[in-house]
């Protein structure tokens, strides 16, 4: 089969090439997925996990990506909950071969059903951004009803997920941003926006969840905005601060089947949209990673036409 693999971790997307490799089989409680959209995170090739397996033994020549749509192709013994020729879409184990192939294996506990109206592209788009945005909103961050949320980056793929979340749970959404981010996180449902470069970020007042992506400085400043009982969720690693009377919380994002229905579900419904910036082939996938311009939202890989 063709995929694209990686062997060289300091040539980043630059090294990735497309190459020949053995179509893998599906082992026990496994499902061999039939590749026909397929995501990408370019801060995975500095992930340990895209270079060694589960034991620290290197596993290159690896094939990156952890987001995938397609159709069951086979299952492997004693895998219940998918049937051969279903369409489904998820996120894939970090130590393993990853999607952007024509077939990849996957636990099936970590795919869920694709409904037939939500396209290839659209649901390999899905998984990493909204089951983040999910988890961190409802999971970590308990938002409910009612309560005041401060989303950085709100323009962005997972912020953009996170704002669209949290201002159909009934939150009063605070998107920060670049100056230029202002509009497209206003029309996706921030209810104000904060210019992190011109705008001051105090003048936000408190709030009952933060949702960080950039740690640092800004991190530092907007624990200081949550009131008691609120919650600092991060997924830019370890807290840098805390707030004086809440919770902070980093976490890594993890499939869950129910949560993936549910975000398809909003799709289906137009209450949830993602941002894809670029549509390429498998064949022109290294170039799509290393592009001349800057490309606003997400890449997806369609393998299969």
């Amino acid at each position: 089969m063709k995929a694209i693999v990686v062997t060289d971790q300091a040539a980043g997307t630059a090294g990735m090439t497309l190459a020949e490799r053995p179509q893998p089989e599906a082992a026990g409680n496994d499902v061999l997925v039939e590749v026909h959209a397929s995501g990408f995170t370019p801060g995975e090739l500095e992930w340990d996990t895209t270079w060694t397996d589960r034991l620290g033994r290197d596993r290159t020549p690896s094939i990156p990506g952890h987001e995938l749509a397609g159709v069951v192709s086979a299952l492997g013994y004693g895998t219940r909950g998918l049937s051969v020729g279903q369409r489904v879409f998820g996120l894939t184990d970090w130590t393993r071969d990853g999607t952007l192939a024509e077939y990849a294996v996957v636990e099936a506990r970590n795919l869920a059903p694709l409904p037939g109206d939500v396209d290839f592209t659209v649901g390999a788009s899905l998984p990493i951004s909204g089951l983040t945005a999910w988890q961190g909103l409802f999971v970590h961050g308990r938002l409910q009803t009612g309560q005041s949320v401060l989303v950085h980056g709100a323009a962005g793929g997972v912020g953009s997920m996170v704002t669209q979340l949290a201002r159909e749970a009934g939150a009063y959404v605070i998107g920060t941003g670049r100056a230029a981010d202002r509009q497209a996180a206003l029309d996706i449902g921030a209810h104000e926006f904060v210019d992190l470069q011109d705008d001051s970020l105090a003048d936000v007042g408190a709030v009952d969840v933060v949702f960080d992506i950039f740690g640092g400085e800004i991190q530092k400043r907007s624990a200081g905005l949550i009131r008691a009982g609120g919650t600092l969720v991060t997924i830019a690693g370890p807290p840098e601060a805390r707030p004086a009377e809440g919770l902070a919380i980093d976490f890594v994002v993890e499939a869950d089947r129910a949560q993936l229905s549910e975000i398809a579900q909003r799709v289906r419904e137009g209450r949830l949209r993602t941002l894809i910036g670029n549509v390429a082939t498998l064949d022109d996938a290294v170039a799509a990673f290393n592009p001349t311009e800057r490309v606003k939202g997400k890449t997806i890989i369609r393998v299969r036409p």
